[in-house]
């Protein structure tokens, strides 16, 4: 089964961390998907750009709408995301707690990809 690990951070949290924190912890990143991606588990991964450049989309008054920033007003911004093989939740859980960010203030939401019918 696949799963979705959505990883948040507060943006202003993860800038204010010294560059060699960050790089520390993105160096940790690519140990993290070097060891699921040996073990069969990795998909996909991405990192996103910060919000600042974010543009939502929304349906309001009978027509589509673009405004600037994030989709929602929330602590944490979604940062990036995983997409990987597991046989159950749990298991996800456990690979998910992994994640390097966490003890920055990472949050990482994770969910099942609904199976195609």
């Amino acid at each position: 089964m696949q799963y979705m690990m959505m990883c948040c951070i507060e943006e202003k949290r993860w800038a204010a961390l010294p560059e060699s924190s960050r790089e520390a912890i993105m160096r940790d990143y690519g140990s993290w998907v070097a060891d699921i991606e040996k073990k069969g588990q990795h998909r996909l991964s991405a990192r996103l750009v910060p919000t600042a450049s974010a543009r939502t989309v929304r349906h309001r008054e009978g027509r589509a709408v673009a405004t600037d920033g994030p989709f929602a007003e929330t602590k944490e911004q979604f940062g990036g995301y995983h997409l990987v093989e597991c046989r159950d939740l749990d298991e996800a859980v456990a690979l998910a707690m992994r994640i390097p960010t966490l003890p920055h203030g990472g949050v990482v939401e994770v969910r099942a990809v609904q199976p195609e019918t």
